[in-house]
């Protein structure tokens, strides 16, 4: 694909392969990069995220906001009530079939502009790949993930799995003196089908979850004296009735 990419072309490459790597640049194009206009307020957010408390206990250290939003094909796109983030142990076997609650996305950021355009364009996507649907559960997911010395940071703790959803947006916000967090792509039966690592923000990855599988390897300090993180916004799109 090109910088210049349109969504027909990666319409074609999701339905030919289940999952696209897009570059900071061709994402710029296609969020329209002026719609963007609190991006420095809505990167600083991350640096206010809540500590993972499921995955303290489990000796593992990650940061979160979350947030839950309903669309129909067109129209307005709502935020709903907190609520829980709920994922079966068919596929999450570290933390499947309970309710974690985390604490919400800051007001501001959740009806910021770009927040706004990265669901609208989510919604824009995803709904031309599954013109049949005509509502949409979406989940919002702020992470942080921490690396120290002597202590990987995990950003798929869970190893490689699917969600329970229809498609997955990843976007990169910001990585800081670390190194590795490659993303890996694989079919049912474990091939590995594709690897790219997420390194400037705004670089994505797009995965139709039902079709294939995706993980993230460990991430460490490149400099162990000094602070180390991976900073994404992780979009879930799943058809409701």
């Amino acid at each position: 694909m090109t910088a210049h990419s349109d969504t027909s072309t990666l319409h074609i490459q999701l339905q030919r392969d289940g999952f696209a790597f897009l570059t900071a640049d061709q994402m710029r194009d296609l969020l329209q990069a002026q719609a963007l206009s609190d991006w420095p307020a809505f990167a600083a957010s991350w640096n206010d995220l809540g500590p993972d408390t499921y995955l303290a206990a489990r000796g593992r250290q990650r940061r979160r906001r979350h947030a839950v939003y309903a669309a129909d094909a067109s129209g307005e796109i709502r935020r709903e009530p907190h609520q829980p983030h709920y994922q079966s142990l068919t596929y999450n076997t570290l933390q499947g079939d309970i309710q974690r609650w985390f604490d919400p996305v800051q007001q501001a950021i959740a009806e910021g502009p770009s927040l706004r355009r990265i669901l609208a364009f989510s919604r824009e996507l995803f709904g031309a790949l599954a013109p049949a649907t005509r509502h949409w559960h979406i989940e919002v997911h702020q992470f942080r993930i921490e690396a120290r010395a002597g202590e990987a940071g995990e950003p798929t703790p869970e190893g490689v799995h699917r969600d329970g959803v229809d498609y997955v947006l990843v976007l990169l916000i910001d990585r800081a003196n670390i190194e590795s967090g490659t993303t890996t792509i694989h079919a049912h039966d474990g091939t590995l089908l594709g690897s790219f690592t997420l390194t400037h923000a705004l670089d994505a990855a797009l995965v139709d979850d039902a079709r294939v599988y995706h993980g993230v390897t460990a991430v460490t300090p490149l400099d162990p004296k000094h602070p180390a993180h991976r900073d994404v916004l992780v979009v879930t799109f799943k058809a409701s009735t």
